[in-house]
């Protein structure tokens, strides 16, 4: 069967290579150059199921609320004319209570963690380097009343599989002296023995690989403008081919992999699929000569500014801003994280040496990402996992192939249904 992936990023490649791992011919499509790594390059790093939470939760309006007066927040919403993100906005909001948001975390936790099994068990067979640590992830509380809130907070995580615990200021400074310095004290942390962290851009190099070594064809430089539809005998539309800069693209199925920009595709289909991009700032810098640098990944959670090491750098993300699809960004975007990373780690970055990034994190209202089939067509949907990208990669490309191929999965699908909210219009447009 031939598949065509649309997508060149982390979930793309991994989609790619678990369908061809099982035999099947594979293209991957993206209207980007064959270097450009696009949001793989600019996030924290963090491989983090035990960061799932819902961000749709009972005190999430008051914080949104919060940003519309405030640029020192991190999570940003400006008022504007998108209907789009109006739209996306009540069905956020829909799900800010406590039944939804545990509903809506364990389910985004239960995919982390099955594609960590799979992330594991990969990386372990093929020997693939992409600087990954070891020891767990910190999550700093500057409070004793947030650390004690942390904790209640958490007996998701733990209850369902997570290696975390308390641990004291004295214990955090043990497990990474680099805090010894800072500028900011923290009344202690909660550690994720079982999270990690790594190079996402260079691990989607490394999958990109093995793909290549069986078979997979990737042809970039190549924008998809529409999906051609075509009648079957039981009247559900299935797609016939692309419309692309390179001229019509046809395969057996279709896999839209490619974040935000597969929402915004698909509605050519007529399908429509509440996504919406949060745009993400990163930095990467050397780590100065001679100084205490941080060999754990972590997140402050005040600021919820994370980092994470890669090798003699330091990687450093924060902020989620709904303000479109947009890319471009300004010196004042990285205050907040030029801000932290002097209170945390004052003197360890070279910043005359740093580079900067933004990234669009395809986001659902509810949290879990789509993966499924549109409308019993030939069409399939791996998007919006949001800053959980290259944590649920691996499990994502594992569900994704399983339906394609109308196989049972290792979790139950419906949470992650594409049309869980009844968003799948009954127009179709025929080209």
């Amino acid at each position: 069967m031939k598949v065509l992936v649309l997508g060149a990023g982390i979930i793309g490649v991994t989609t790619a290579y678990e369908l061809a791992r099982r035999g099947h011919e594979v293209e991957v499509v993206d209207k980007e150059a064959a270097e450009t790594l696009a949001t793989s390059d600019a996030t924290a790093g963090l491989i983090a199921p035990g960061h799932s939470f819902a961000w749709a939760s009972p005190s999430a309006p008051k914080e949104l609320l919060k940003s519309l007066f405030s640029s020192d927040t991190s999570i940003r919403v400006k008022p504007r004319l998108d209907a789009e993100l109006v739209s996306w906005g009540l069905r956020f909001l829909r799900e800010c209570t406590g039944p939804r948001a545990y509903r809506n975390t364990l389910a985004k936790l239960r995919l982390a963690q099955r594609s960590q099994e799979l992330f594991n068990a990969m990386i372990e067979a093929k020997g693939m380097d992409f600087r990954p640590t070891t020891g767990g992830v910190l999550y700093l509380y500057r409070d004793p009343e947030a650390l004690g809130r942390a904790m209640a907070h958490g007996a998701i995580m733990r209850e369902n599989g997570q290696s975390q615990r308390i641990v004291s200021r004295e214990e955090l400074l043990h497990l990474e002296p680099a805090l010894a310095n800072s500028r900011v004290s923290f009344a202690g942390a909660v550690h994720d023995r079982t999270d990690a962290t790594g190079n996402p851009a260079k691990f989607a190099a490394e999958v990109r690989k093995l793909c290549e070594e069986l078979g997979v064809r990737f042809t970039f430089d190549t924008s998809v403008e529409g999906i051609l539809l075509s009648r079957s005998s039981t009247d559900v539309p299935r797609v016939a081919g692309l419309r692309s800069s390179r001229g019509e693209l046809v395969a057996d199925r279709y896999v839209l992999a490619g974040g935000p920009g597969s929402a915004r595709l698909a509605r050519t289909a007529g399908v429509r699929l509440p996504v919406y991009p949060a745009k993400g700032y990163s930095l990467t810098a050397p780590i100065q000569e001679g100084t205490l640098a941080p060999a754990l990944g972590g997140i402050d959670e005040r600021s919820l500014v994370a980092w994470s090491r890669f090798g003699d750098q330091l990687r450093m993300s924060a902020t989620a801003e709904f303000v479109g699809y947009s890319q471009q960004y300004g010196p004042k975007d990285f205050a907040n994280i030029l801000k932290a990373g002097n209170e945390l780690f004052p003197g360890v970055l070279d910043l005359s040496r740093a580079t900067y990034k933004v990234g669009l994190r395809p986001m659902t209202p509810d949290g879990p990402p789509i993966i499924g089939r549109a409308r019993g067509s030939n069409l399939y949907i791996n998007t919006g996992h949001g800053h959980l990208g290259w944590t649920m990669a691996c499990g994502a490309a594992e569900m994704m192939s399983d339906l394609l191929e109308g196989k049972a999965t290792a979790l139950p699908a419906a949470p992650y249904a594409v049309g869980r909210w009844e968003a799948t219009s009954t127009t179709y447009r025929k080209w």
